[in-house]
């Protein structure tokens, strides 16, 4: 099987708008992230988004890079480390690890992480995704 091919970055502007229109989108108000006198009170000091949808960066960036591929066999495990905030910059990354033969196809891994504009990990873990024999990648 080829090498696990190269997957172009995402890059997010986490803003207190998209955060709450997260919120509202997954009915999640948790104080923490919508109700900044509240979070000014907690260890965080503010505000801070979702995990999820931080970790919805990741998700974007292998569906760009291997579509269909990635919406039915794409599997993702992850550690949360830190949270993001309203003005950061995320960026979601991706580093082959492995390409191995299955099936009728193959399967490539990938060392996956965001990280904010200050350089500090927010998410890290690995990426799977299965392709068919003859695609490094299942783009459409």
């Amino acid at each position: 099987m080829d090498p696990a091919p190269a997957v172009e970055p995402v890059i997010k502007q986490i803003t207190q708008e998209s955060i709450n229109r997260y919120a509202e989108a997954t009915g999640d108000y948790n104080p923490i992230h919508v109700d900044e006198a509240y979070a000014r009170s907690t260890p965080f000091g503010g505000t801070i988004a979702h995990g999820m949808l931080v970790l919805a960066a990741i998700s974007e960036m292998m569906a760009c890079a291997f579509g269909q591929d990635w919406l039915a066999s794409g599997r993702l495990k992850v550690r949360f480390k830190g949270p993001a905030r309203p003005g950061d910059t995320v960026t979601a990354q991706a580093t082959p690890r492995a390409a191995r033969a299955g099936g009728q196809g193959g399967v490539l891994e990938y060392a996956v992480e965001c990280r904010n504009q200050r350089g500090e990990t927010l998410i890290s873990g690995t990426a799977e995704v299965r392709v068919p024999s003859g695609e490094s990648a299942g783009r459409e």
